[in-house]
């Protein structure tokens, strides 16, 4: 055994790194996250105790508000686009007359045979608009459609 002992040598780990980390993290996530646009028009759903998820993609909704406006939007923009023109590629939805809903239905469909058509109405919006609205989509040979709704748990 030697007569004279080294000394412990502390470990230091340098921190300055992982703090660099964390800012080059903190700014990545800051620039990339993209946040929903605000929507152009309020609609206020009905409720219902229905357990039906909507889809995530393929997805063309039709949106009535208060007064009775219609307004269409596809979730794609590059349909967007190819039906409202380039200026509407980045909007939600645009607003459309009932006269020209069947035709703009009817490319949309065309375009992307496999789009999932939904209905959102505002829980004030005028019935018959919503009864034109359902008509057009008969008219086109669109059967199978869904309206969103707010959904009520059952407390039993």
């Amino acid at each position: 055994m030697p007569k004279i002992k080294k000394g412990r040598i502390a470990v230091k780990i340098d921190m300055t790194p992982m703090v660099d980390v964390a800012f080059l993290l903190l700014t990545f996530f800051m620039l990339t996250t993209q946040f929903s646009p605000a929507q152009q028009v309020k609609i206020e759903v009905p409720s219902s105790h229905s357990a039906f998820k909507l889809p995530d993609a393929d997805v063309m909704t039709i949106y009535v508000d208060k007064a009775g406006n219609i307004y269409m939007g596809v979730d794609a923009p590059a349909l967007m686009a190819r039906l409202f023109g380039q200026e509407a590629k980045l909007k939600r939805m645009v607003q459309v007359k009932v006269e020209n809903l069947a035709d703009l239905l009817v490319q949309a469909r065309i375009s992307d045979p496999r789009l999932r058509t939904v209905i959102k109405g505002d829980i004030d919006a005028d019935y018959g608009t919503i009864e034109d609205v359902m008509g057009t989509l008969q008219k086109t040979n669109i059967t199978r459609f869904a309206m969103i709704t707010n959904s009520i748990v059952d407390k039993k």
